[in-house]
């Protein structure tokens, strides 16, 4: 065989290699040898003998409950060590000792969430370097990055240091009520075409040390820029925002770290656009496309025009703008209408795609704030407040909980057939946490493989 065709396989077997290896840091058994080592990190202000193992336990076993979707998962484990000698907690997630909900909250409560947040980024890089972050690819080759901010708690009773303040007064009695509440900004990558988003590590709405003012969420958002903006964005990636995003000063900094942008742009926030939009409606380019979708015509009608002025200065960054609507030509019936505005060039061949792009934005509230609020996450359920930092470590652990979910699904065949076969992301988890509750598996795998069999369905290999 000549050398070339020898240097040929060879480098294809050691690229089969490479993203096997990369593909094993991504299952089950090594992610949570890899979440033990990072908890391992976690400051611990106690003093004693063997502090640090029983740490990495109440670590383990918070991110346990949001895994399984399990709120009782250690109580009901430890039911099952006292009566059978072996549990799930310590057969899948390698928990030993099984702490107190009282005293697992107790010890989080001192951990910084942002302890937790490189792990996140560790997972991406994976996810890239394994190939997967191709799919999420779009126009220009980039990748879309939903950012959009929700709350996620609020009390009038039950608040922490982190915690913003809302006054309301009534205007009769003029009594005053204090609302306290948790807000996070969230990121995700998404595409039009797949129903996964890929979390990325999210930055709170906190008061913020040396100032008086309530914090926000751009400001928040300009910290998680800071953050990760140039790393994130030497990838390739346009962002996906709301209109609160849309304003010159914040566009300027996305385009300085290098990103790309589609924003929402309403007519109510934008005079100064919407005068030049109005003022030069005669070089508006409109692009109609009719179509039938087995009930009844269609018209999907975009209107763009390039170089319009954010604000009303000589200075102002120009944007290009965009205006899709979807009518039913019978009735003339708008079923769909928004605007945006973008820094890339608008023209006849790239305006369709843009405008699938643009509406990808909604997949940050849909697969992502929606799942984590009503699909079995919970949320906006107070798992533990605290006096520190107990709520945004939950918060955090929920996300990446959810986040490793989406890889087994996308990595894991066993994962993917099955949940696929179930259908019901709840259904899928209300099994889990049945089945965990009153058996013993020796290994996740283990658990799926029993779950396939029982549906009768093949056992791929995950290998």
């Amino acid at each position: 065989m000549p050398k070339r065709k020898l240097k040929e396989i060879s480098k294809q077997s050691l690229a089969t290699l490479l993203e096997k290896r990369l593909r094993l840091r991504l299952n089950f058994v090594s992610l949570v040898v890899r979440l033990h080592h990072l908890f391992g990190t976690f400051p611990d202000c106690r003093r004693g003998s063997n502090q640090s193992k029983e740490f990495n336990d109440a670590a383990m076993g918070a991110f346990a409950l949001f895994y399984t979707q399990s709120p009782s998962f250690l109580s009901y484990q430890k039911l099952m060590r006292d009566s059978e000698g072996m549990d799930n907690a310590q057969s899948m997630f390698g928990i030993n000792e099984l702490l107190s909900d009282n005293h697992i909250r107790n010890l989080m409560d001192e951990v910084p969430a942002q302890r937790i947040f490189p792990f996140f980024l560790q997972l991406y890089d994976d996810l890239k370097q394994s190939g997967y972050m191709e799919a999420f690819r779009s126009y220009k080759d980039n990748l879309l990055l939903g950012i959009d901010g929700t709350q996620y708690f609020s009390s009038k009773k039950i608040c922490c240091e982190s915690c913003c303040q809302r006054r309301l007064v009534n205007e009769k009695s003029q009594k005053v009520t204090i609302t306290h509440h948790h807000s996070v900004v969230m990121a995700a990558f998404v595409h039009a075409e797949h129903g996964q988003v890929i979390s990325l590590p999210p930055e709170f709405i906190i008061q913020q040390d040396g100032t008086e003012k309530q914090d926000c969420e751009l400001n928040a958002t300009r910290r998680w820029l800071s953050q990760y903006g140039e790393r994130i964005a030497a990838d390739g990636v346009t962002i996906l925002g709301d209109d609160l995003y849309c304003h010159d000063d914040f566009c300027q900094q996305l385009l300085t770290y290098g990103f790309d942008f589609i924003l929402s742009c309403k007519p109510t926030s934008h005079l100064t656009l919407y005068e030049y939009v109005k003022l030069l409606e005669d070089q508006i380019v409109c692009k109609e496309h009719r179509y039938w979708t087995g009930r009844r015509w269609l018209v999907d009608k975009s209107r763009y025009l390039n170089g319009v002025p954010l604000r009303d200065s000589k200075d102002a960054l120009e944007v290009n703008w965009f205006e899709p609507s979807t009518v039913v030509e019978e009735t003339g019936e708008v079923i769909f209408h928004n605007t945006w505005a973008t820094n890339l060039k608008l023209t006849k061949d790239n305006i369709d795609q843009l405008v699938v792009d643009a509406r990808a934005r909604w997949k940050i509230e849909n697969e992502n704030n929606n799942v984590l609020k009503t699909k079995g996450y919970h949320l906006e359920h107070n798992f533990g407040h605290g006096k520190k930092y107990l709520s945004q470590v939950f918060l955090t652990f929920n996300i990446l909980a959810f986040l490793i979910h989406t890889i087994q699904e996308l990595v894991d065949a066993k994962f993917q057939r099955l949940y696929k076969a179930i259908g019901n992301r709840k259904t899928f988890f209300n099994d889990i946490k049945t089945l965990t509750r009153y058996m013993y598996f020796s290994s996740w795998e283990n658990l799926l493989i029993f779950m396939l069999k029982g549906l009768k369905l093949p056992i791929p290999d995950s290998s």
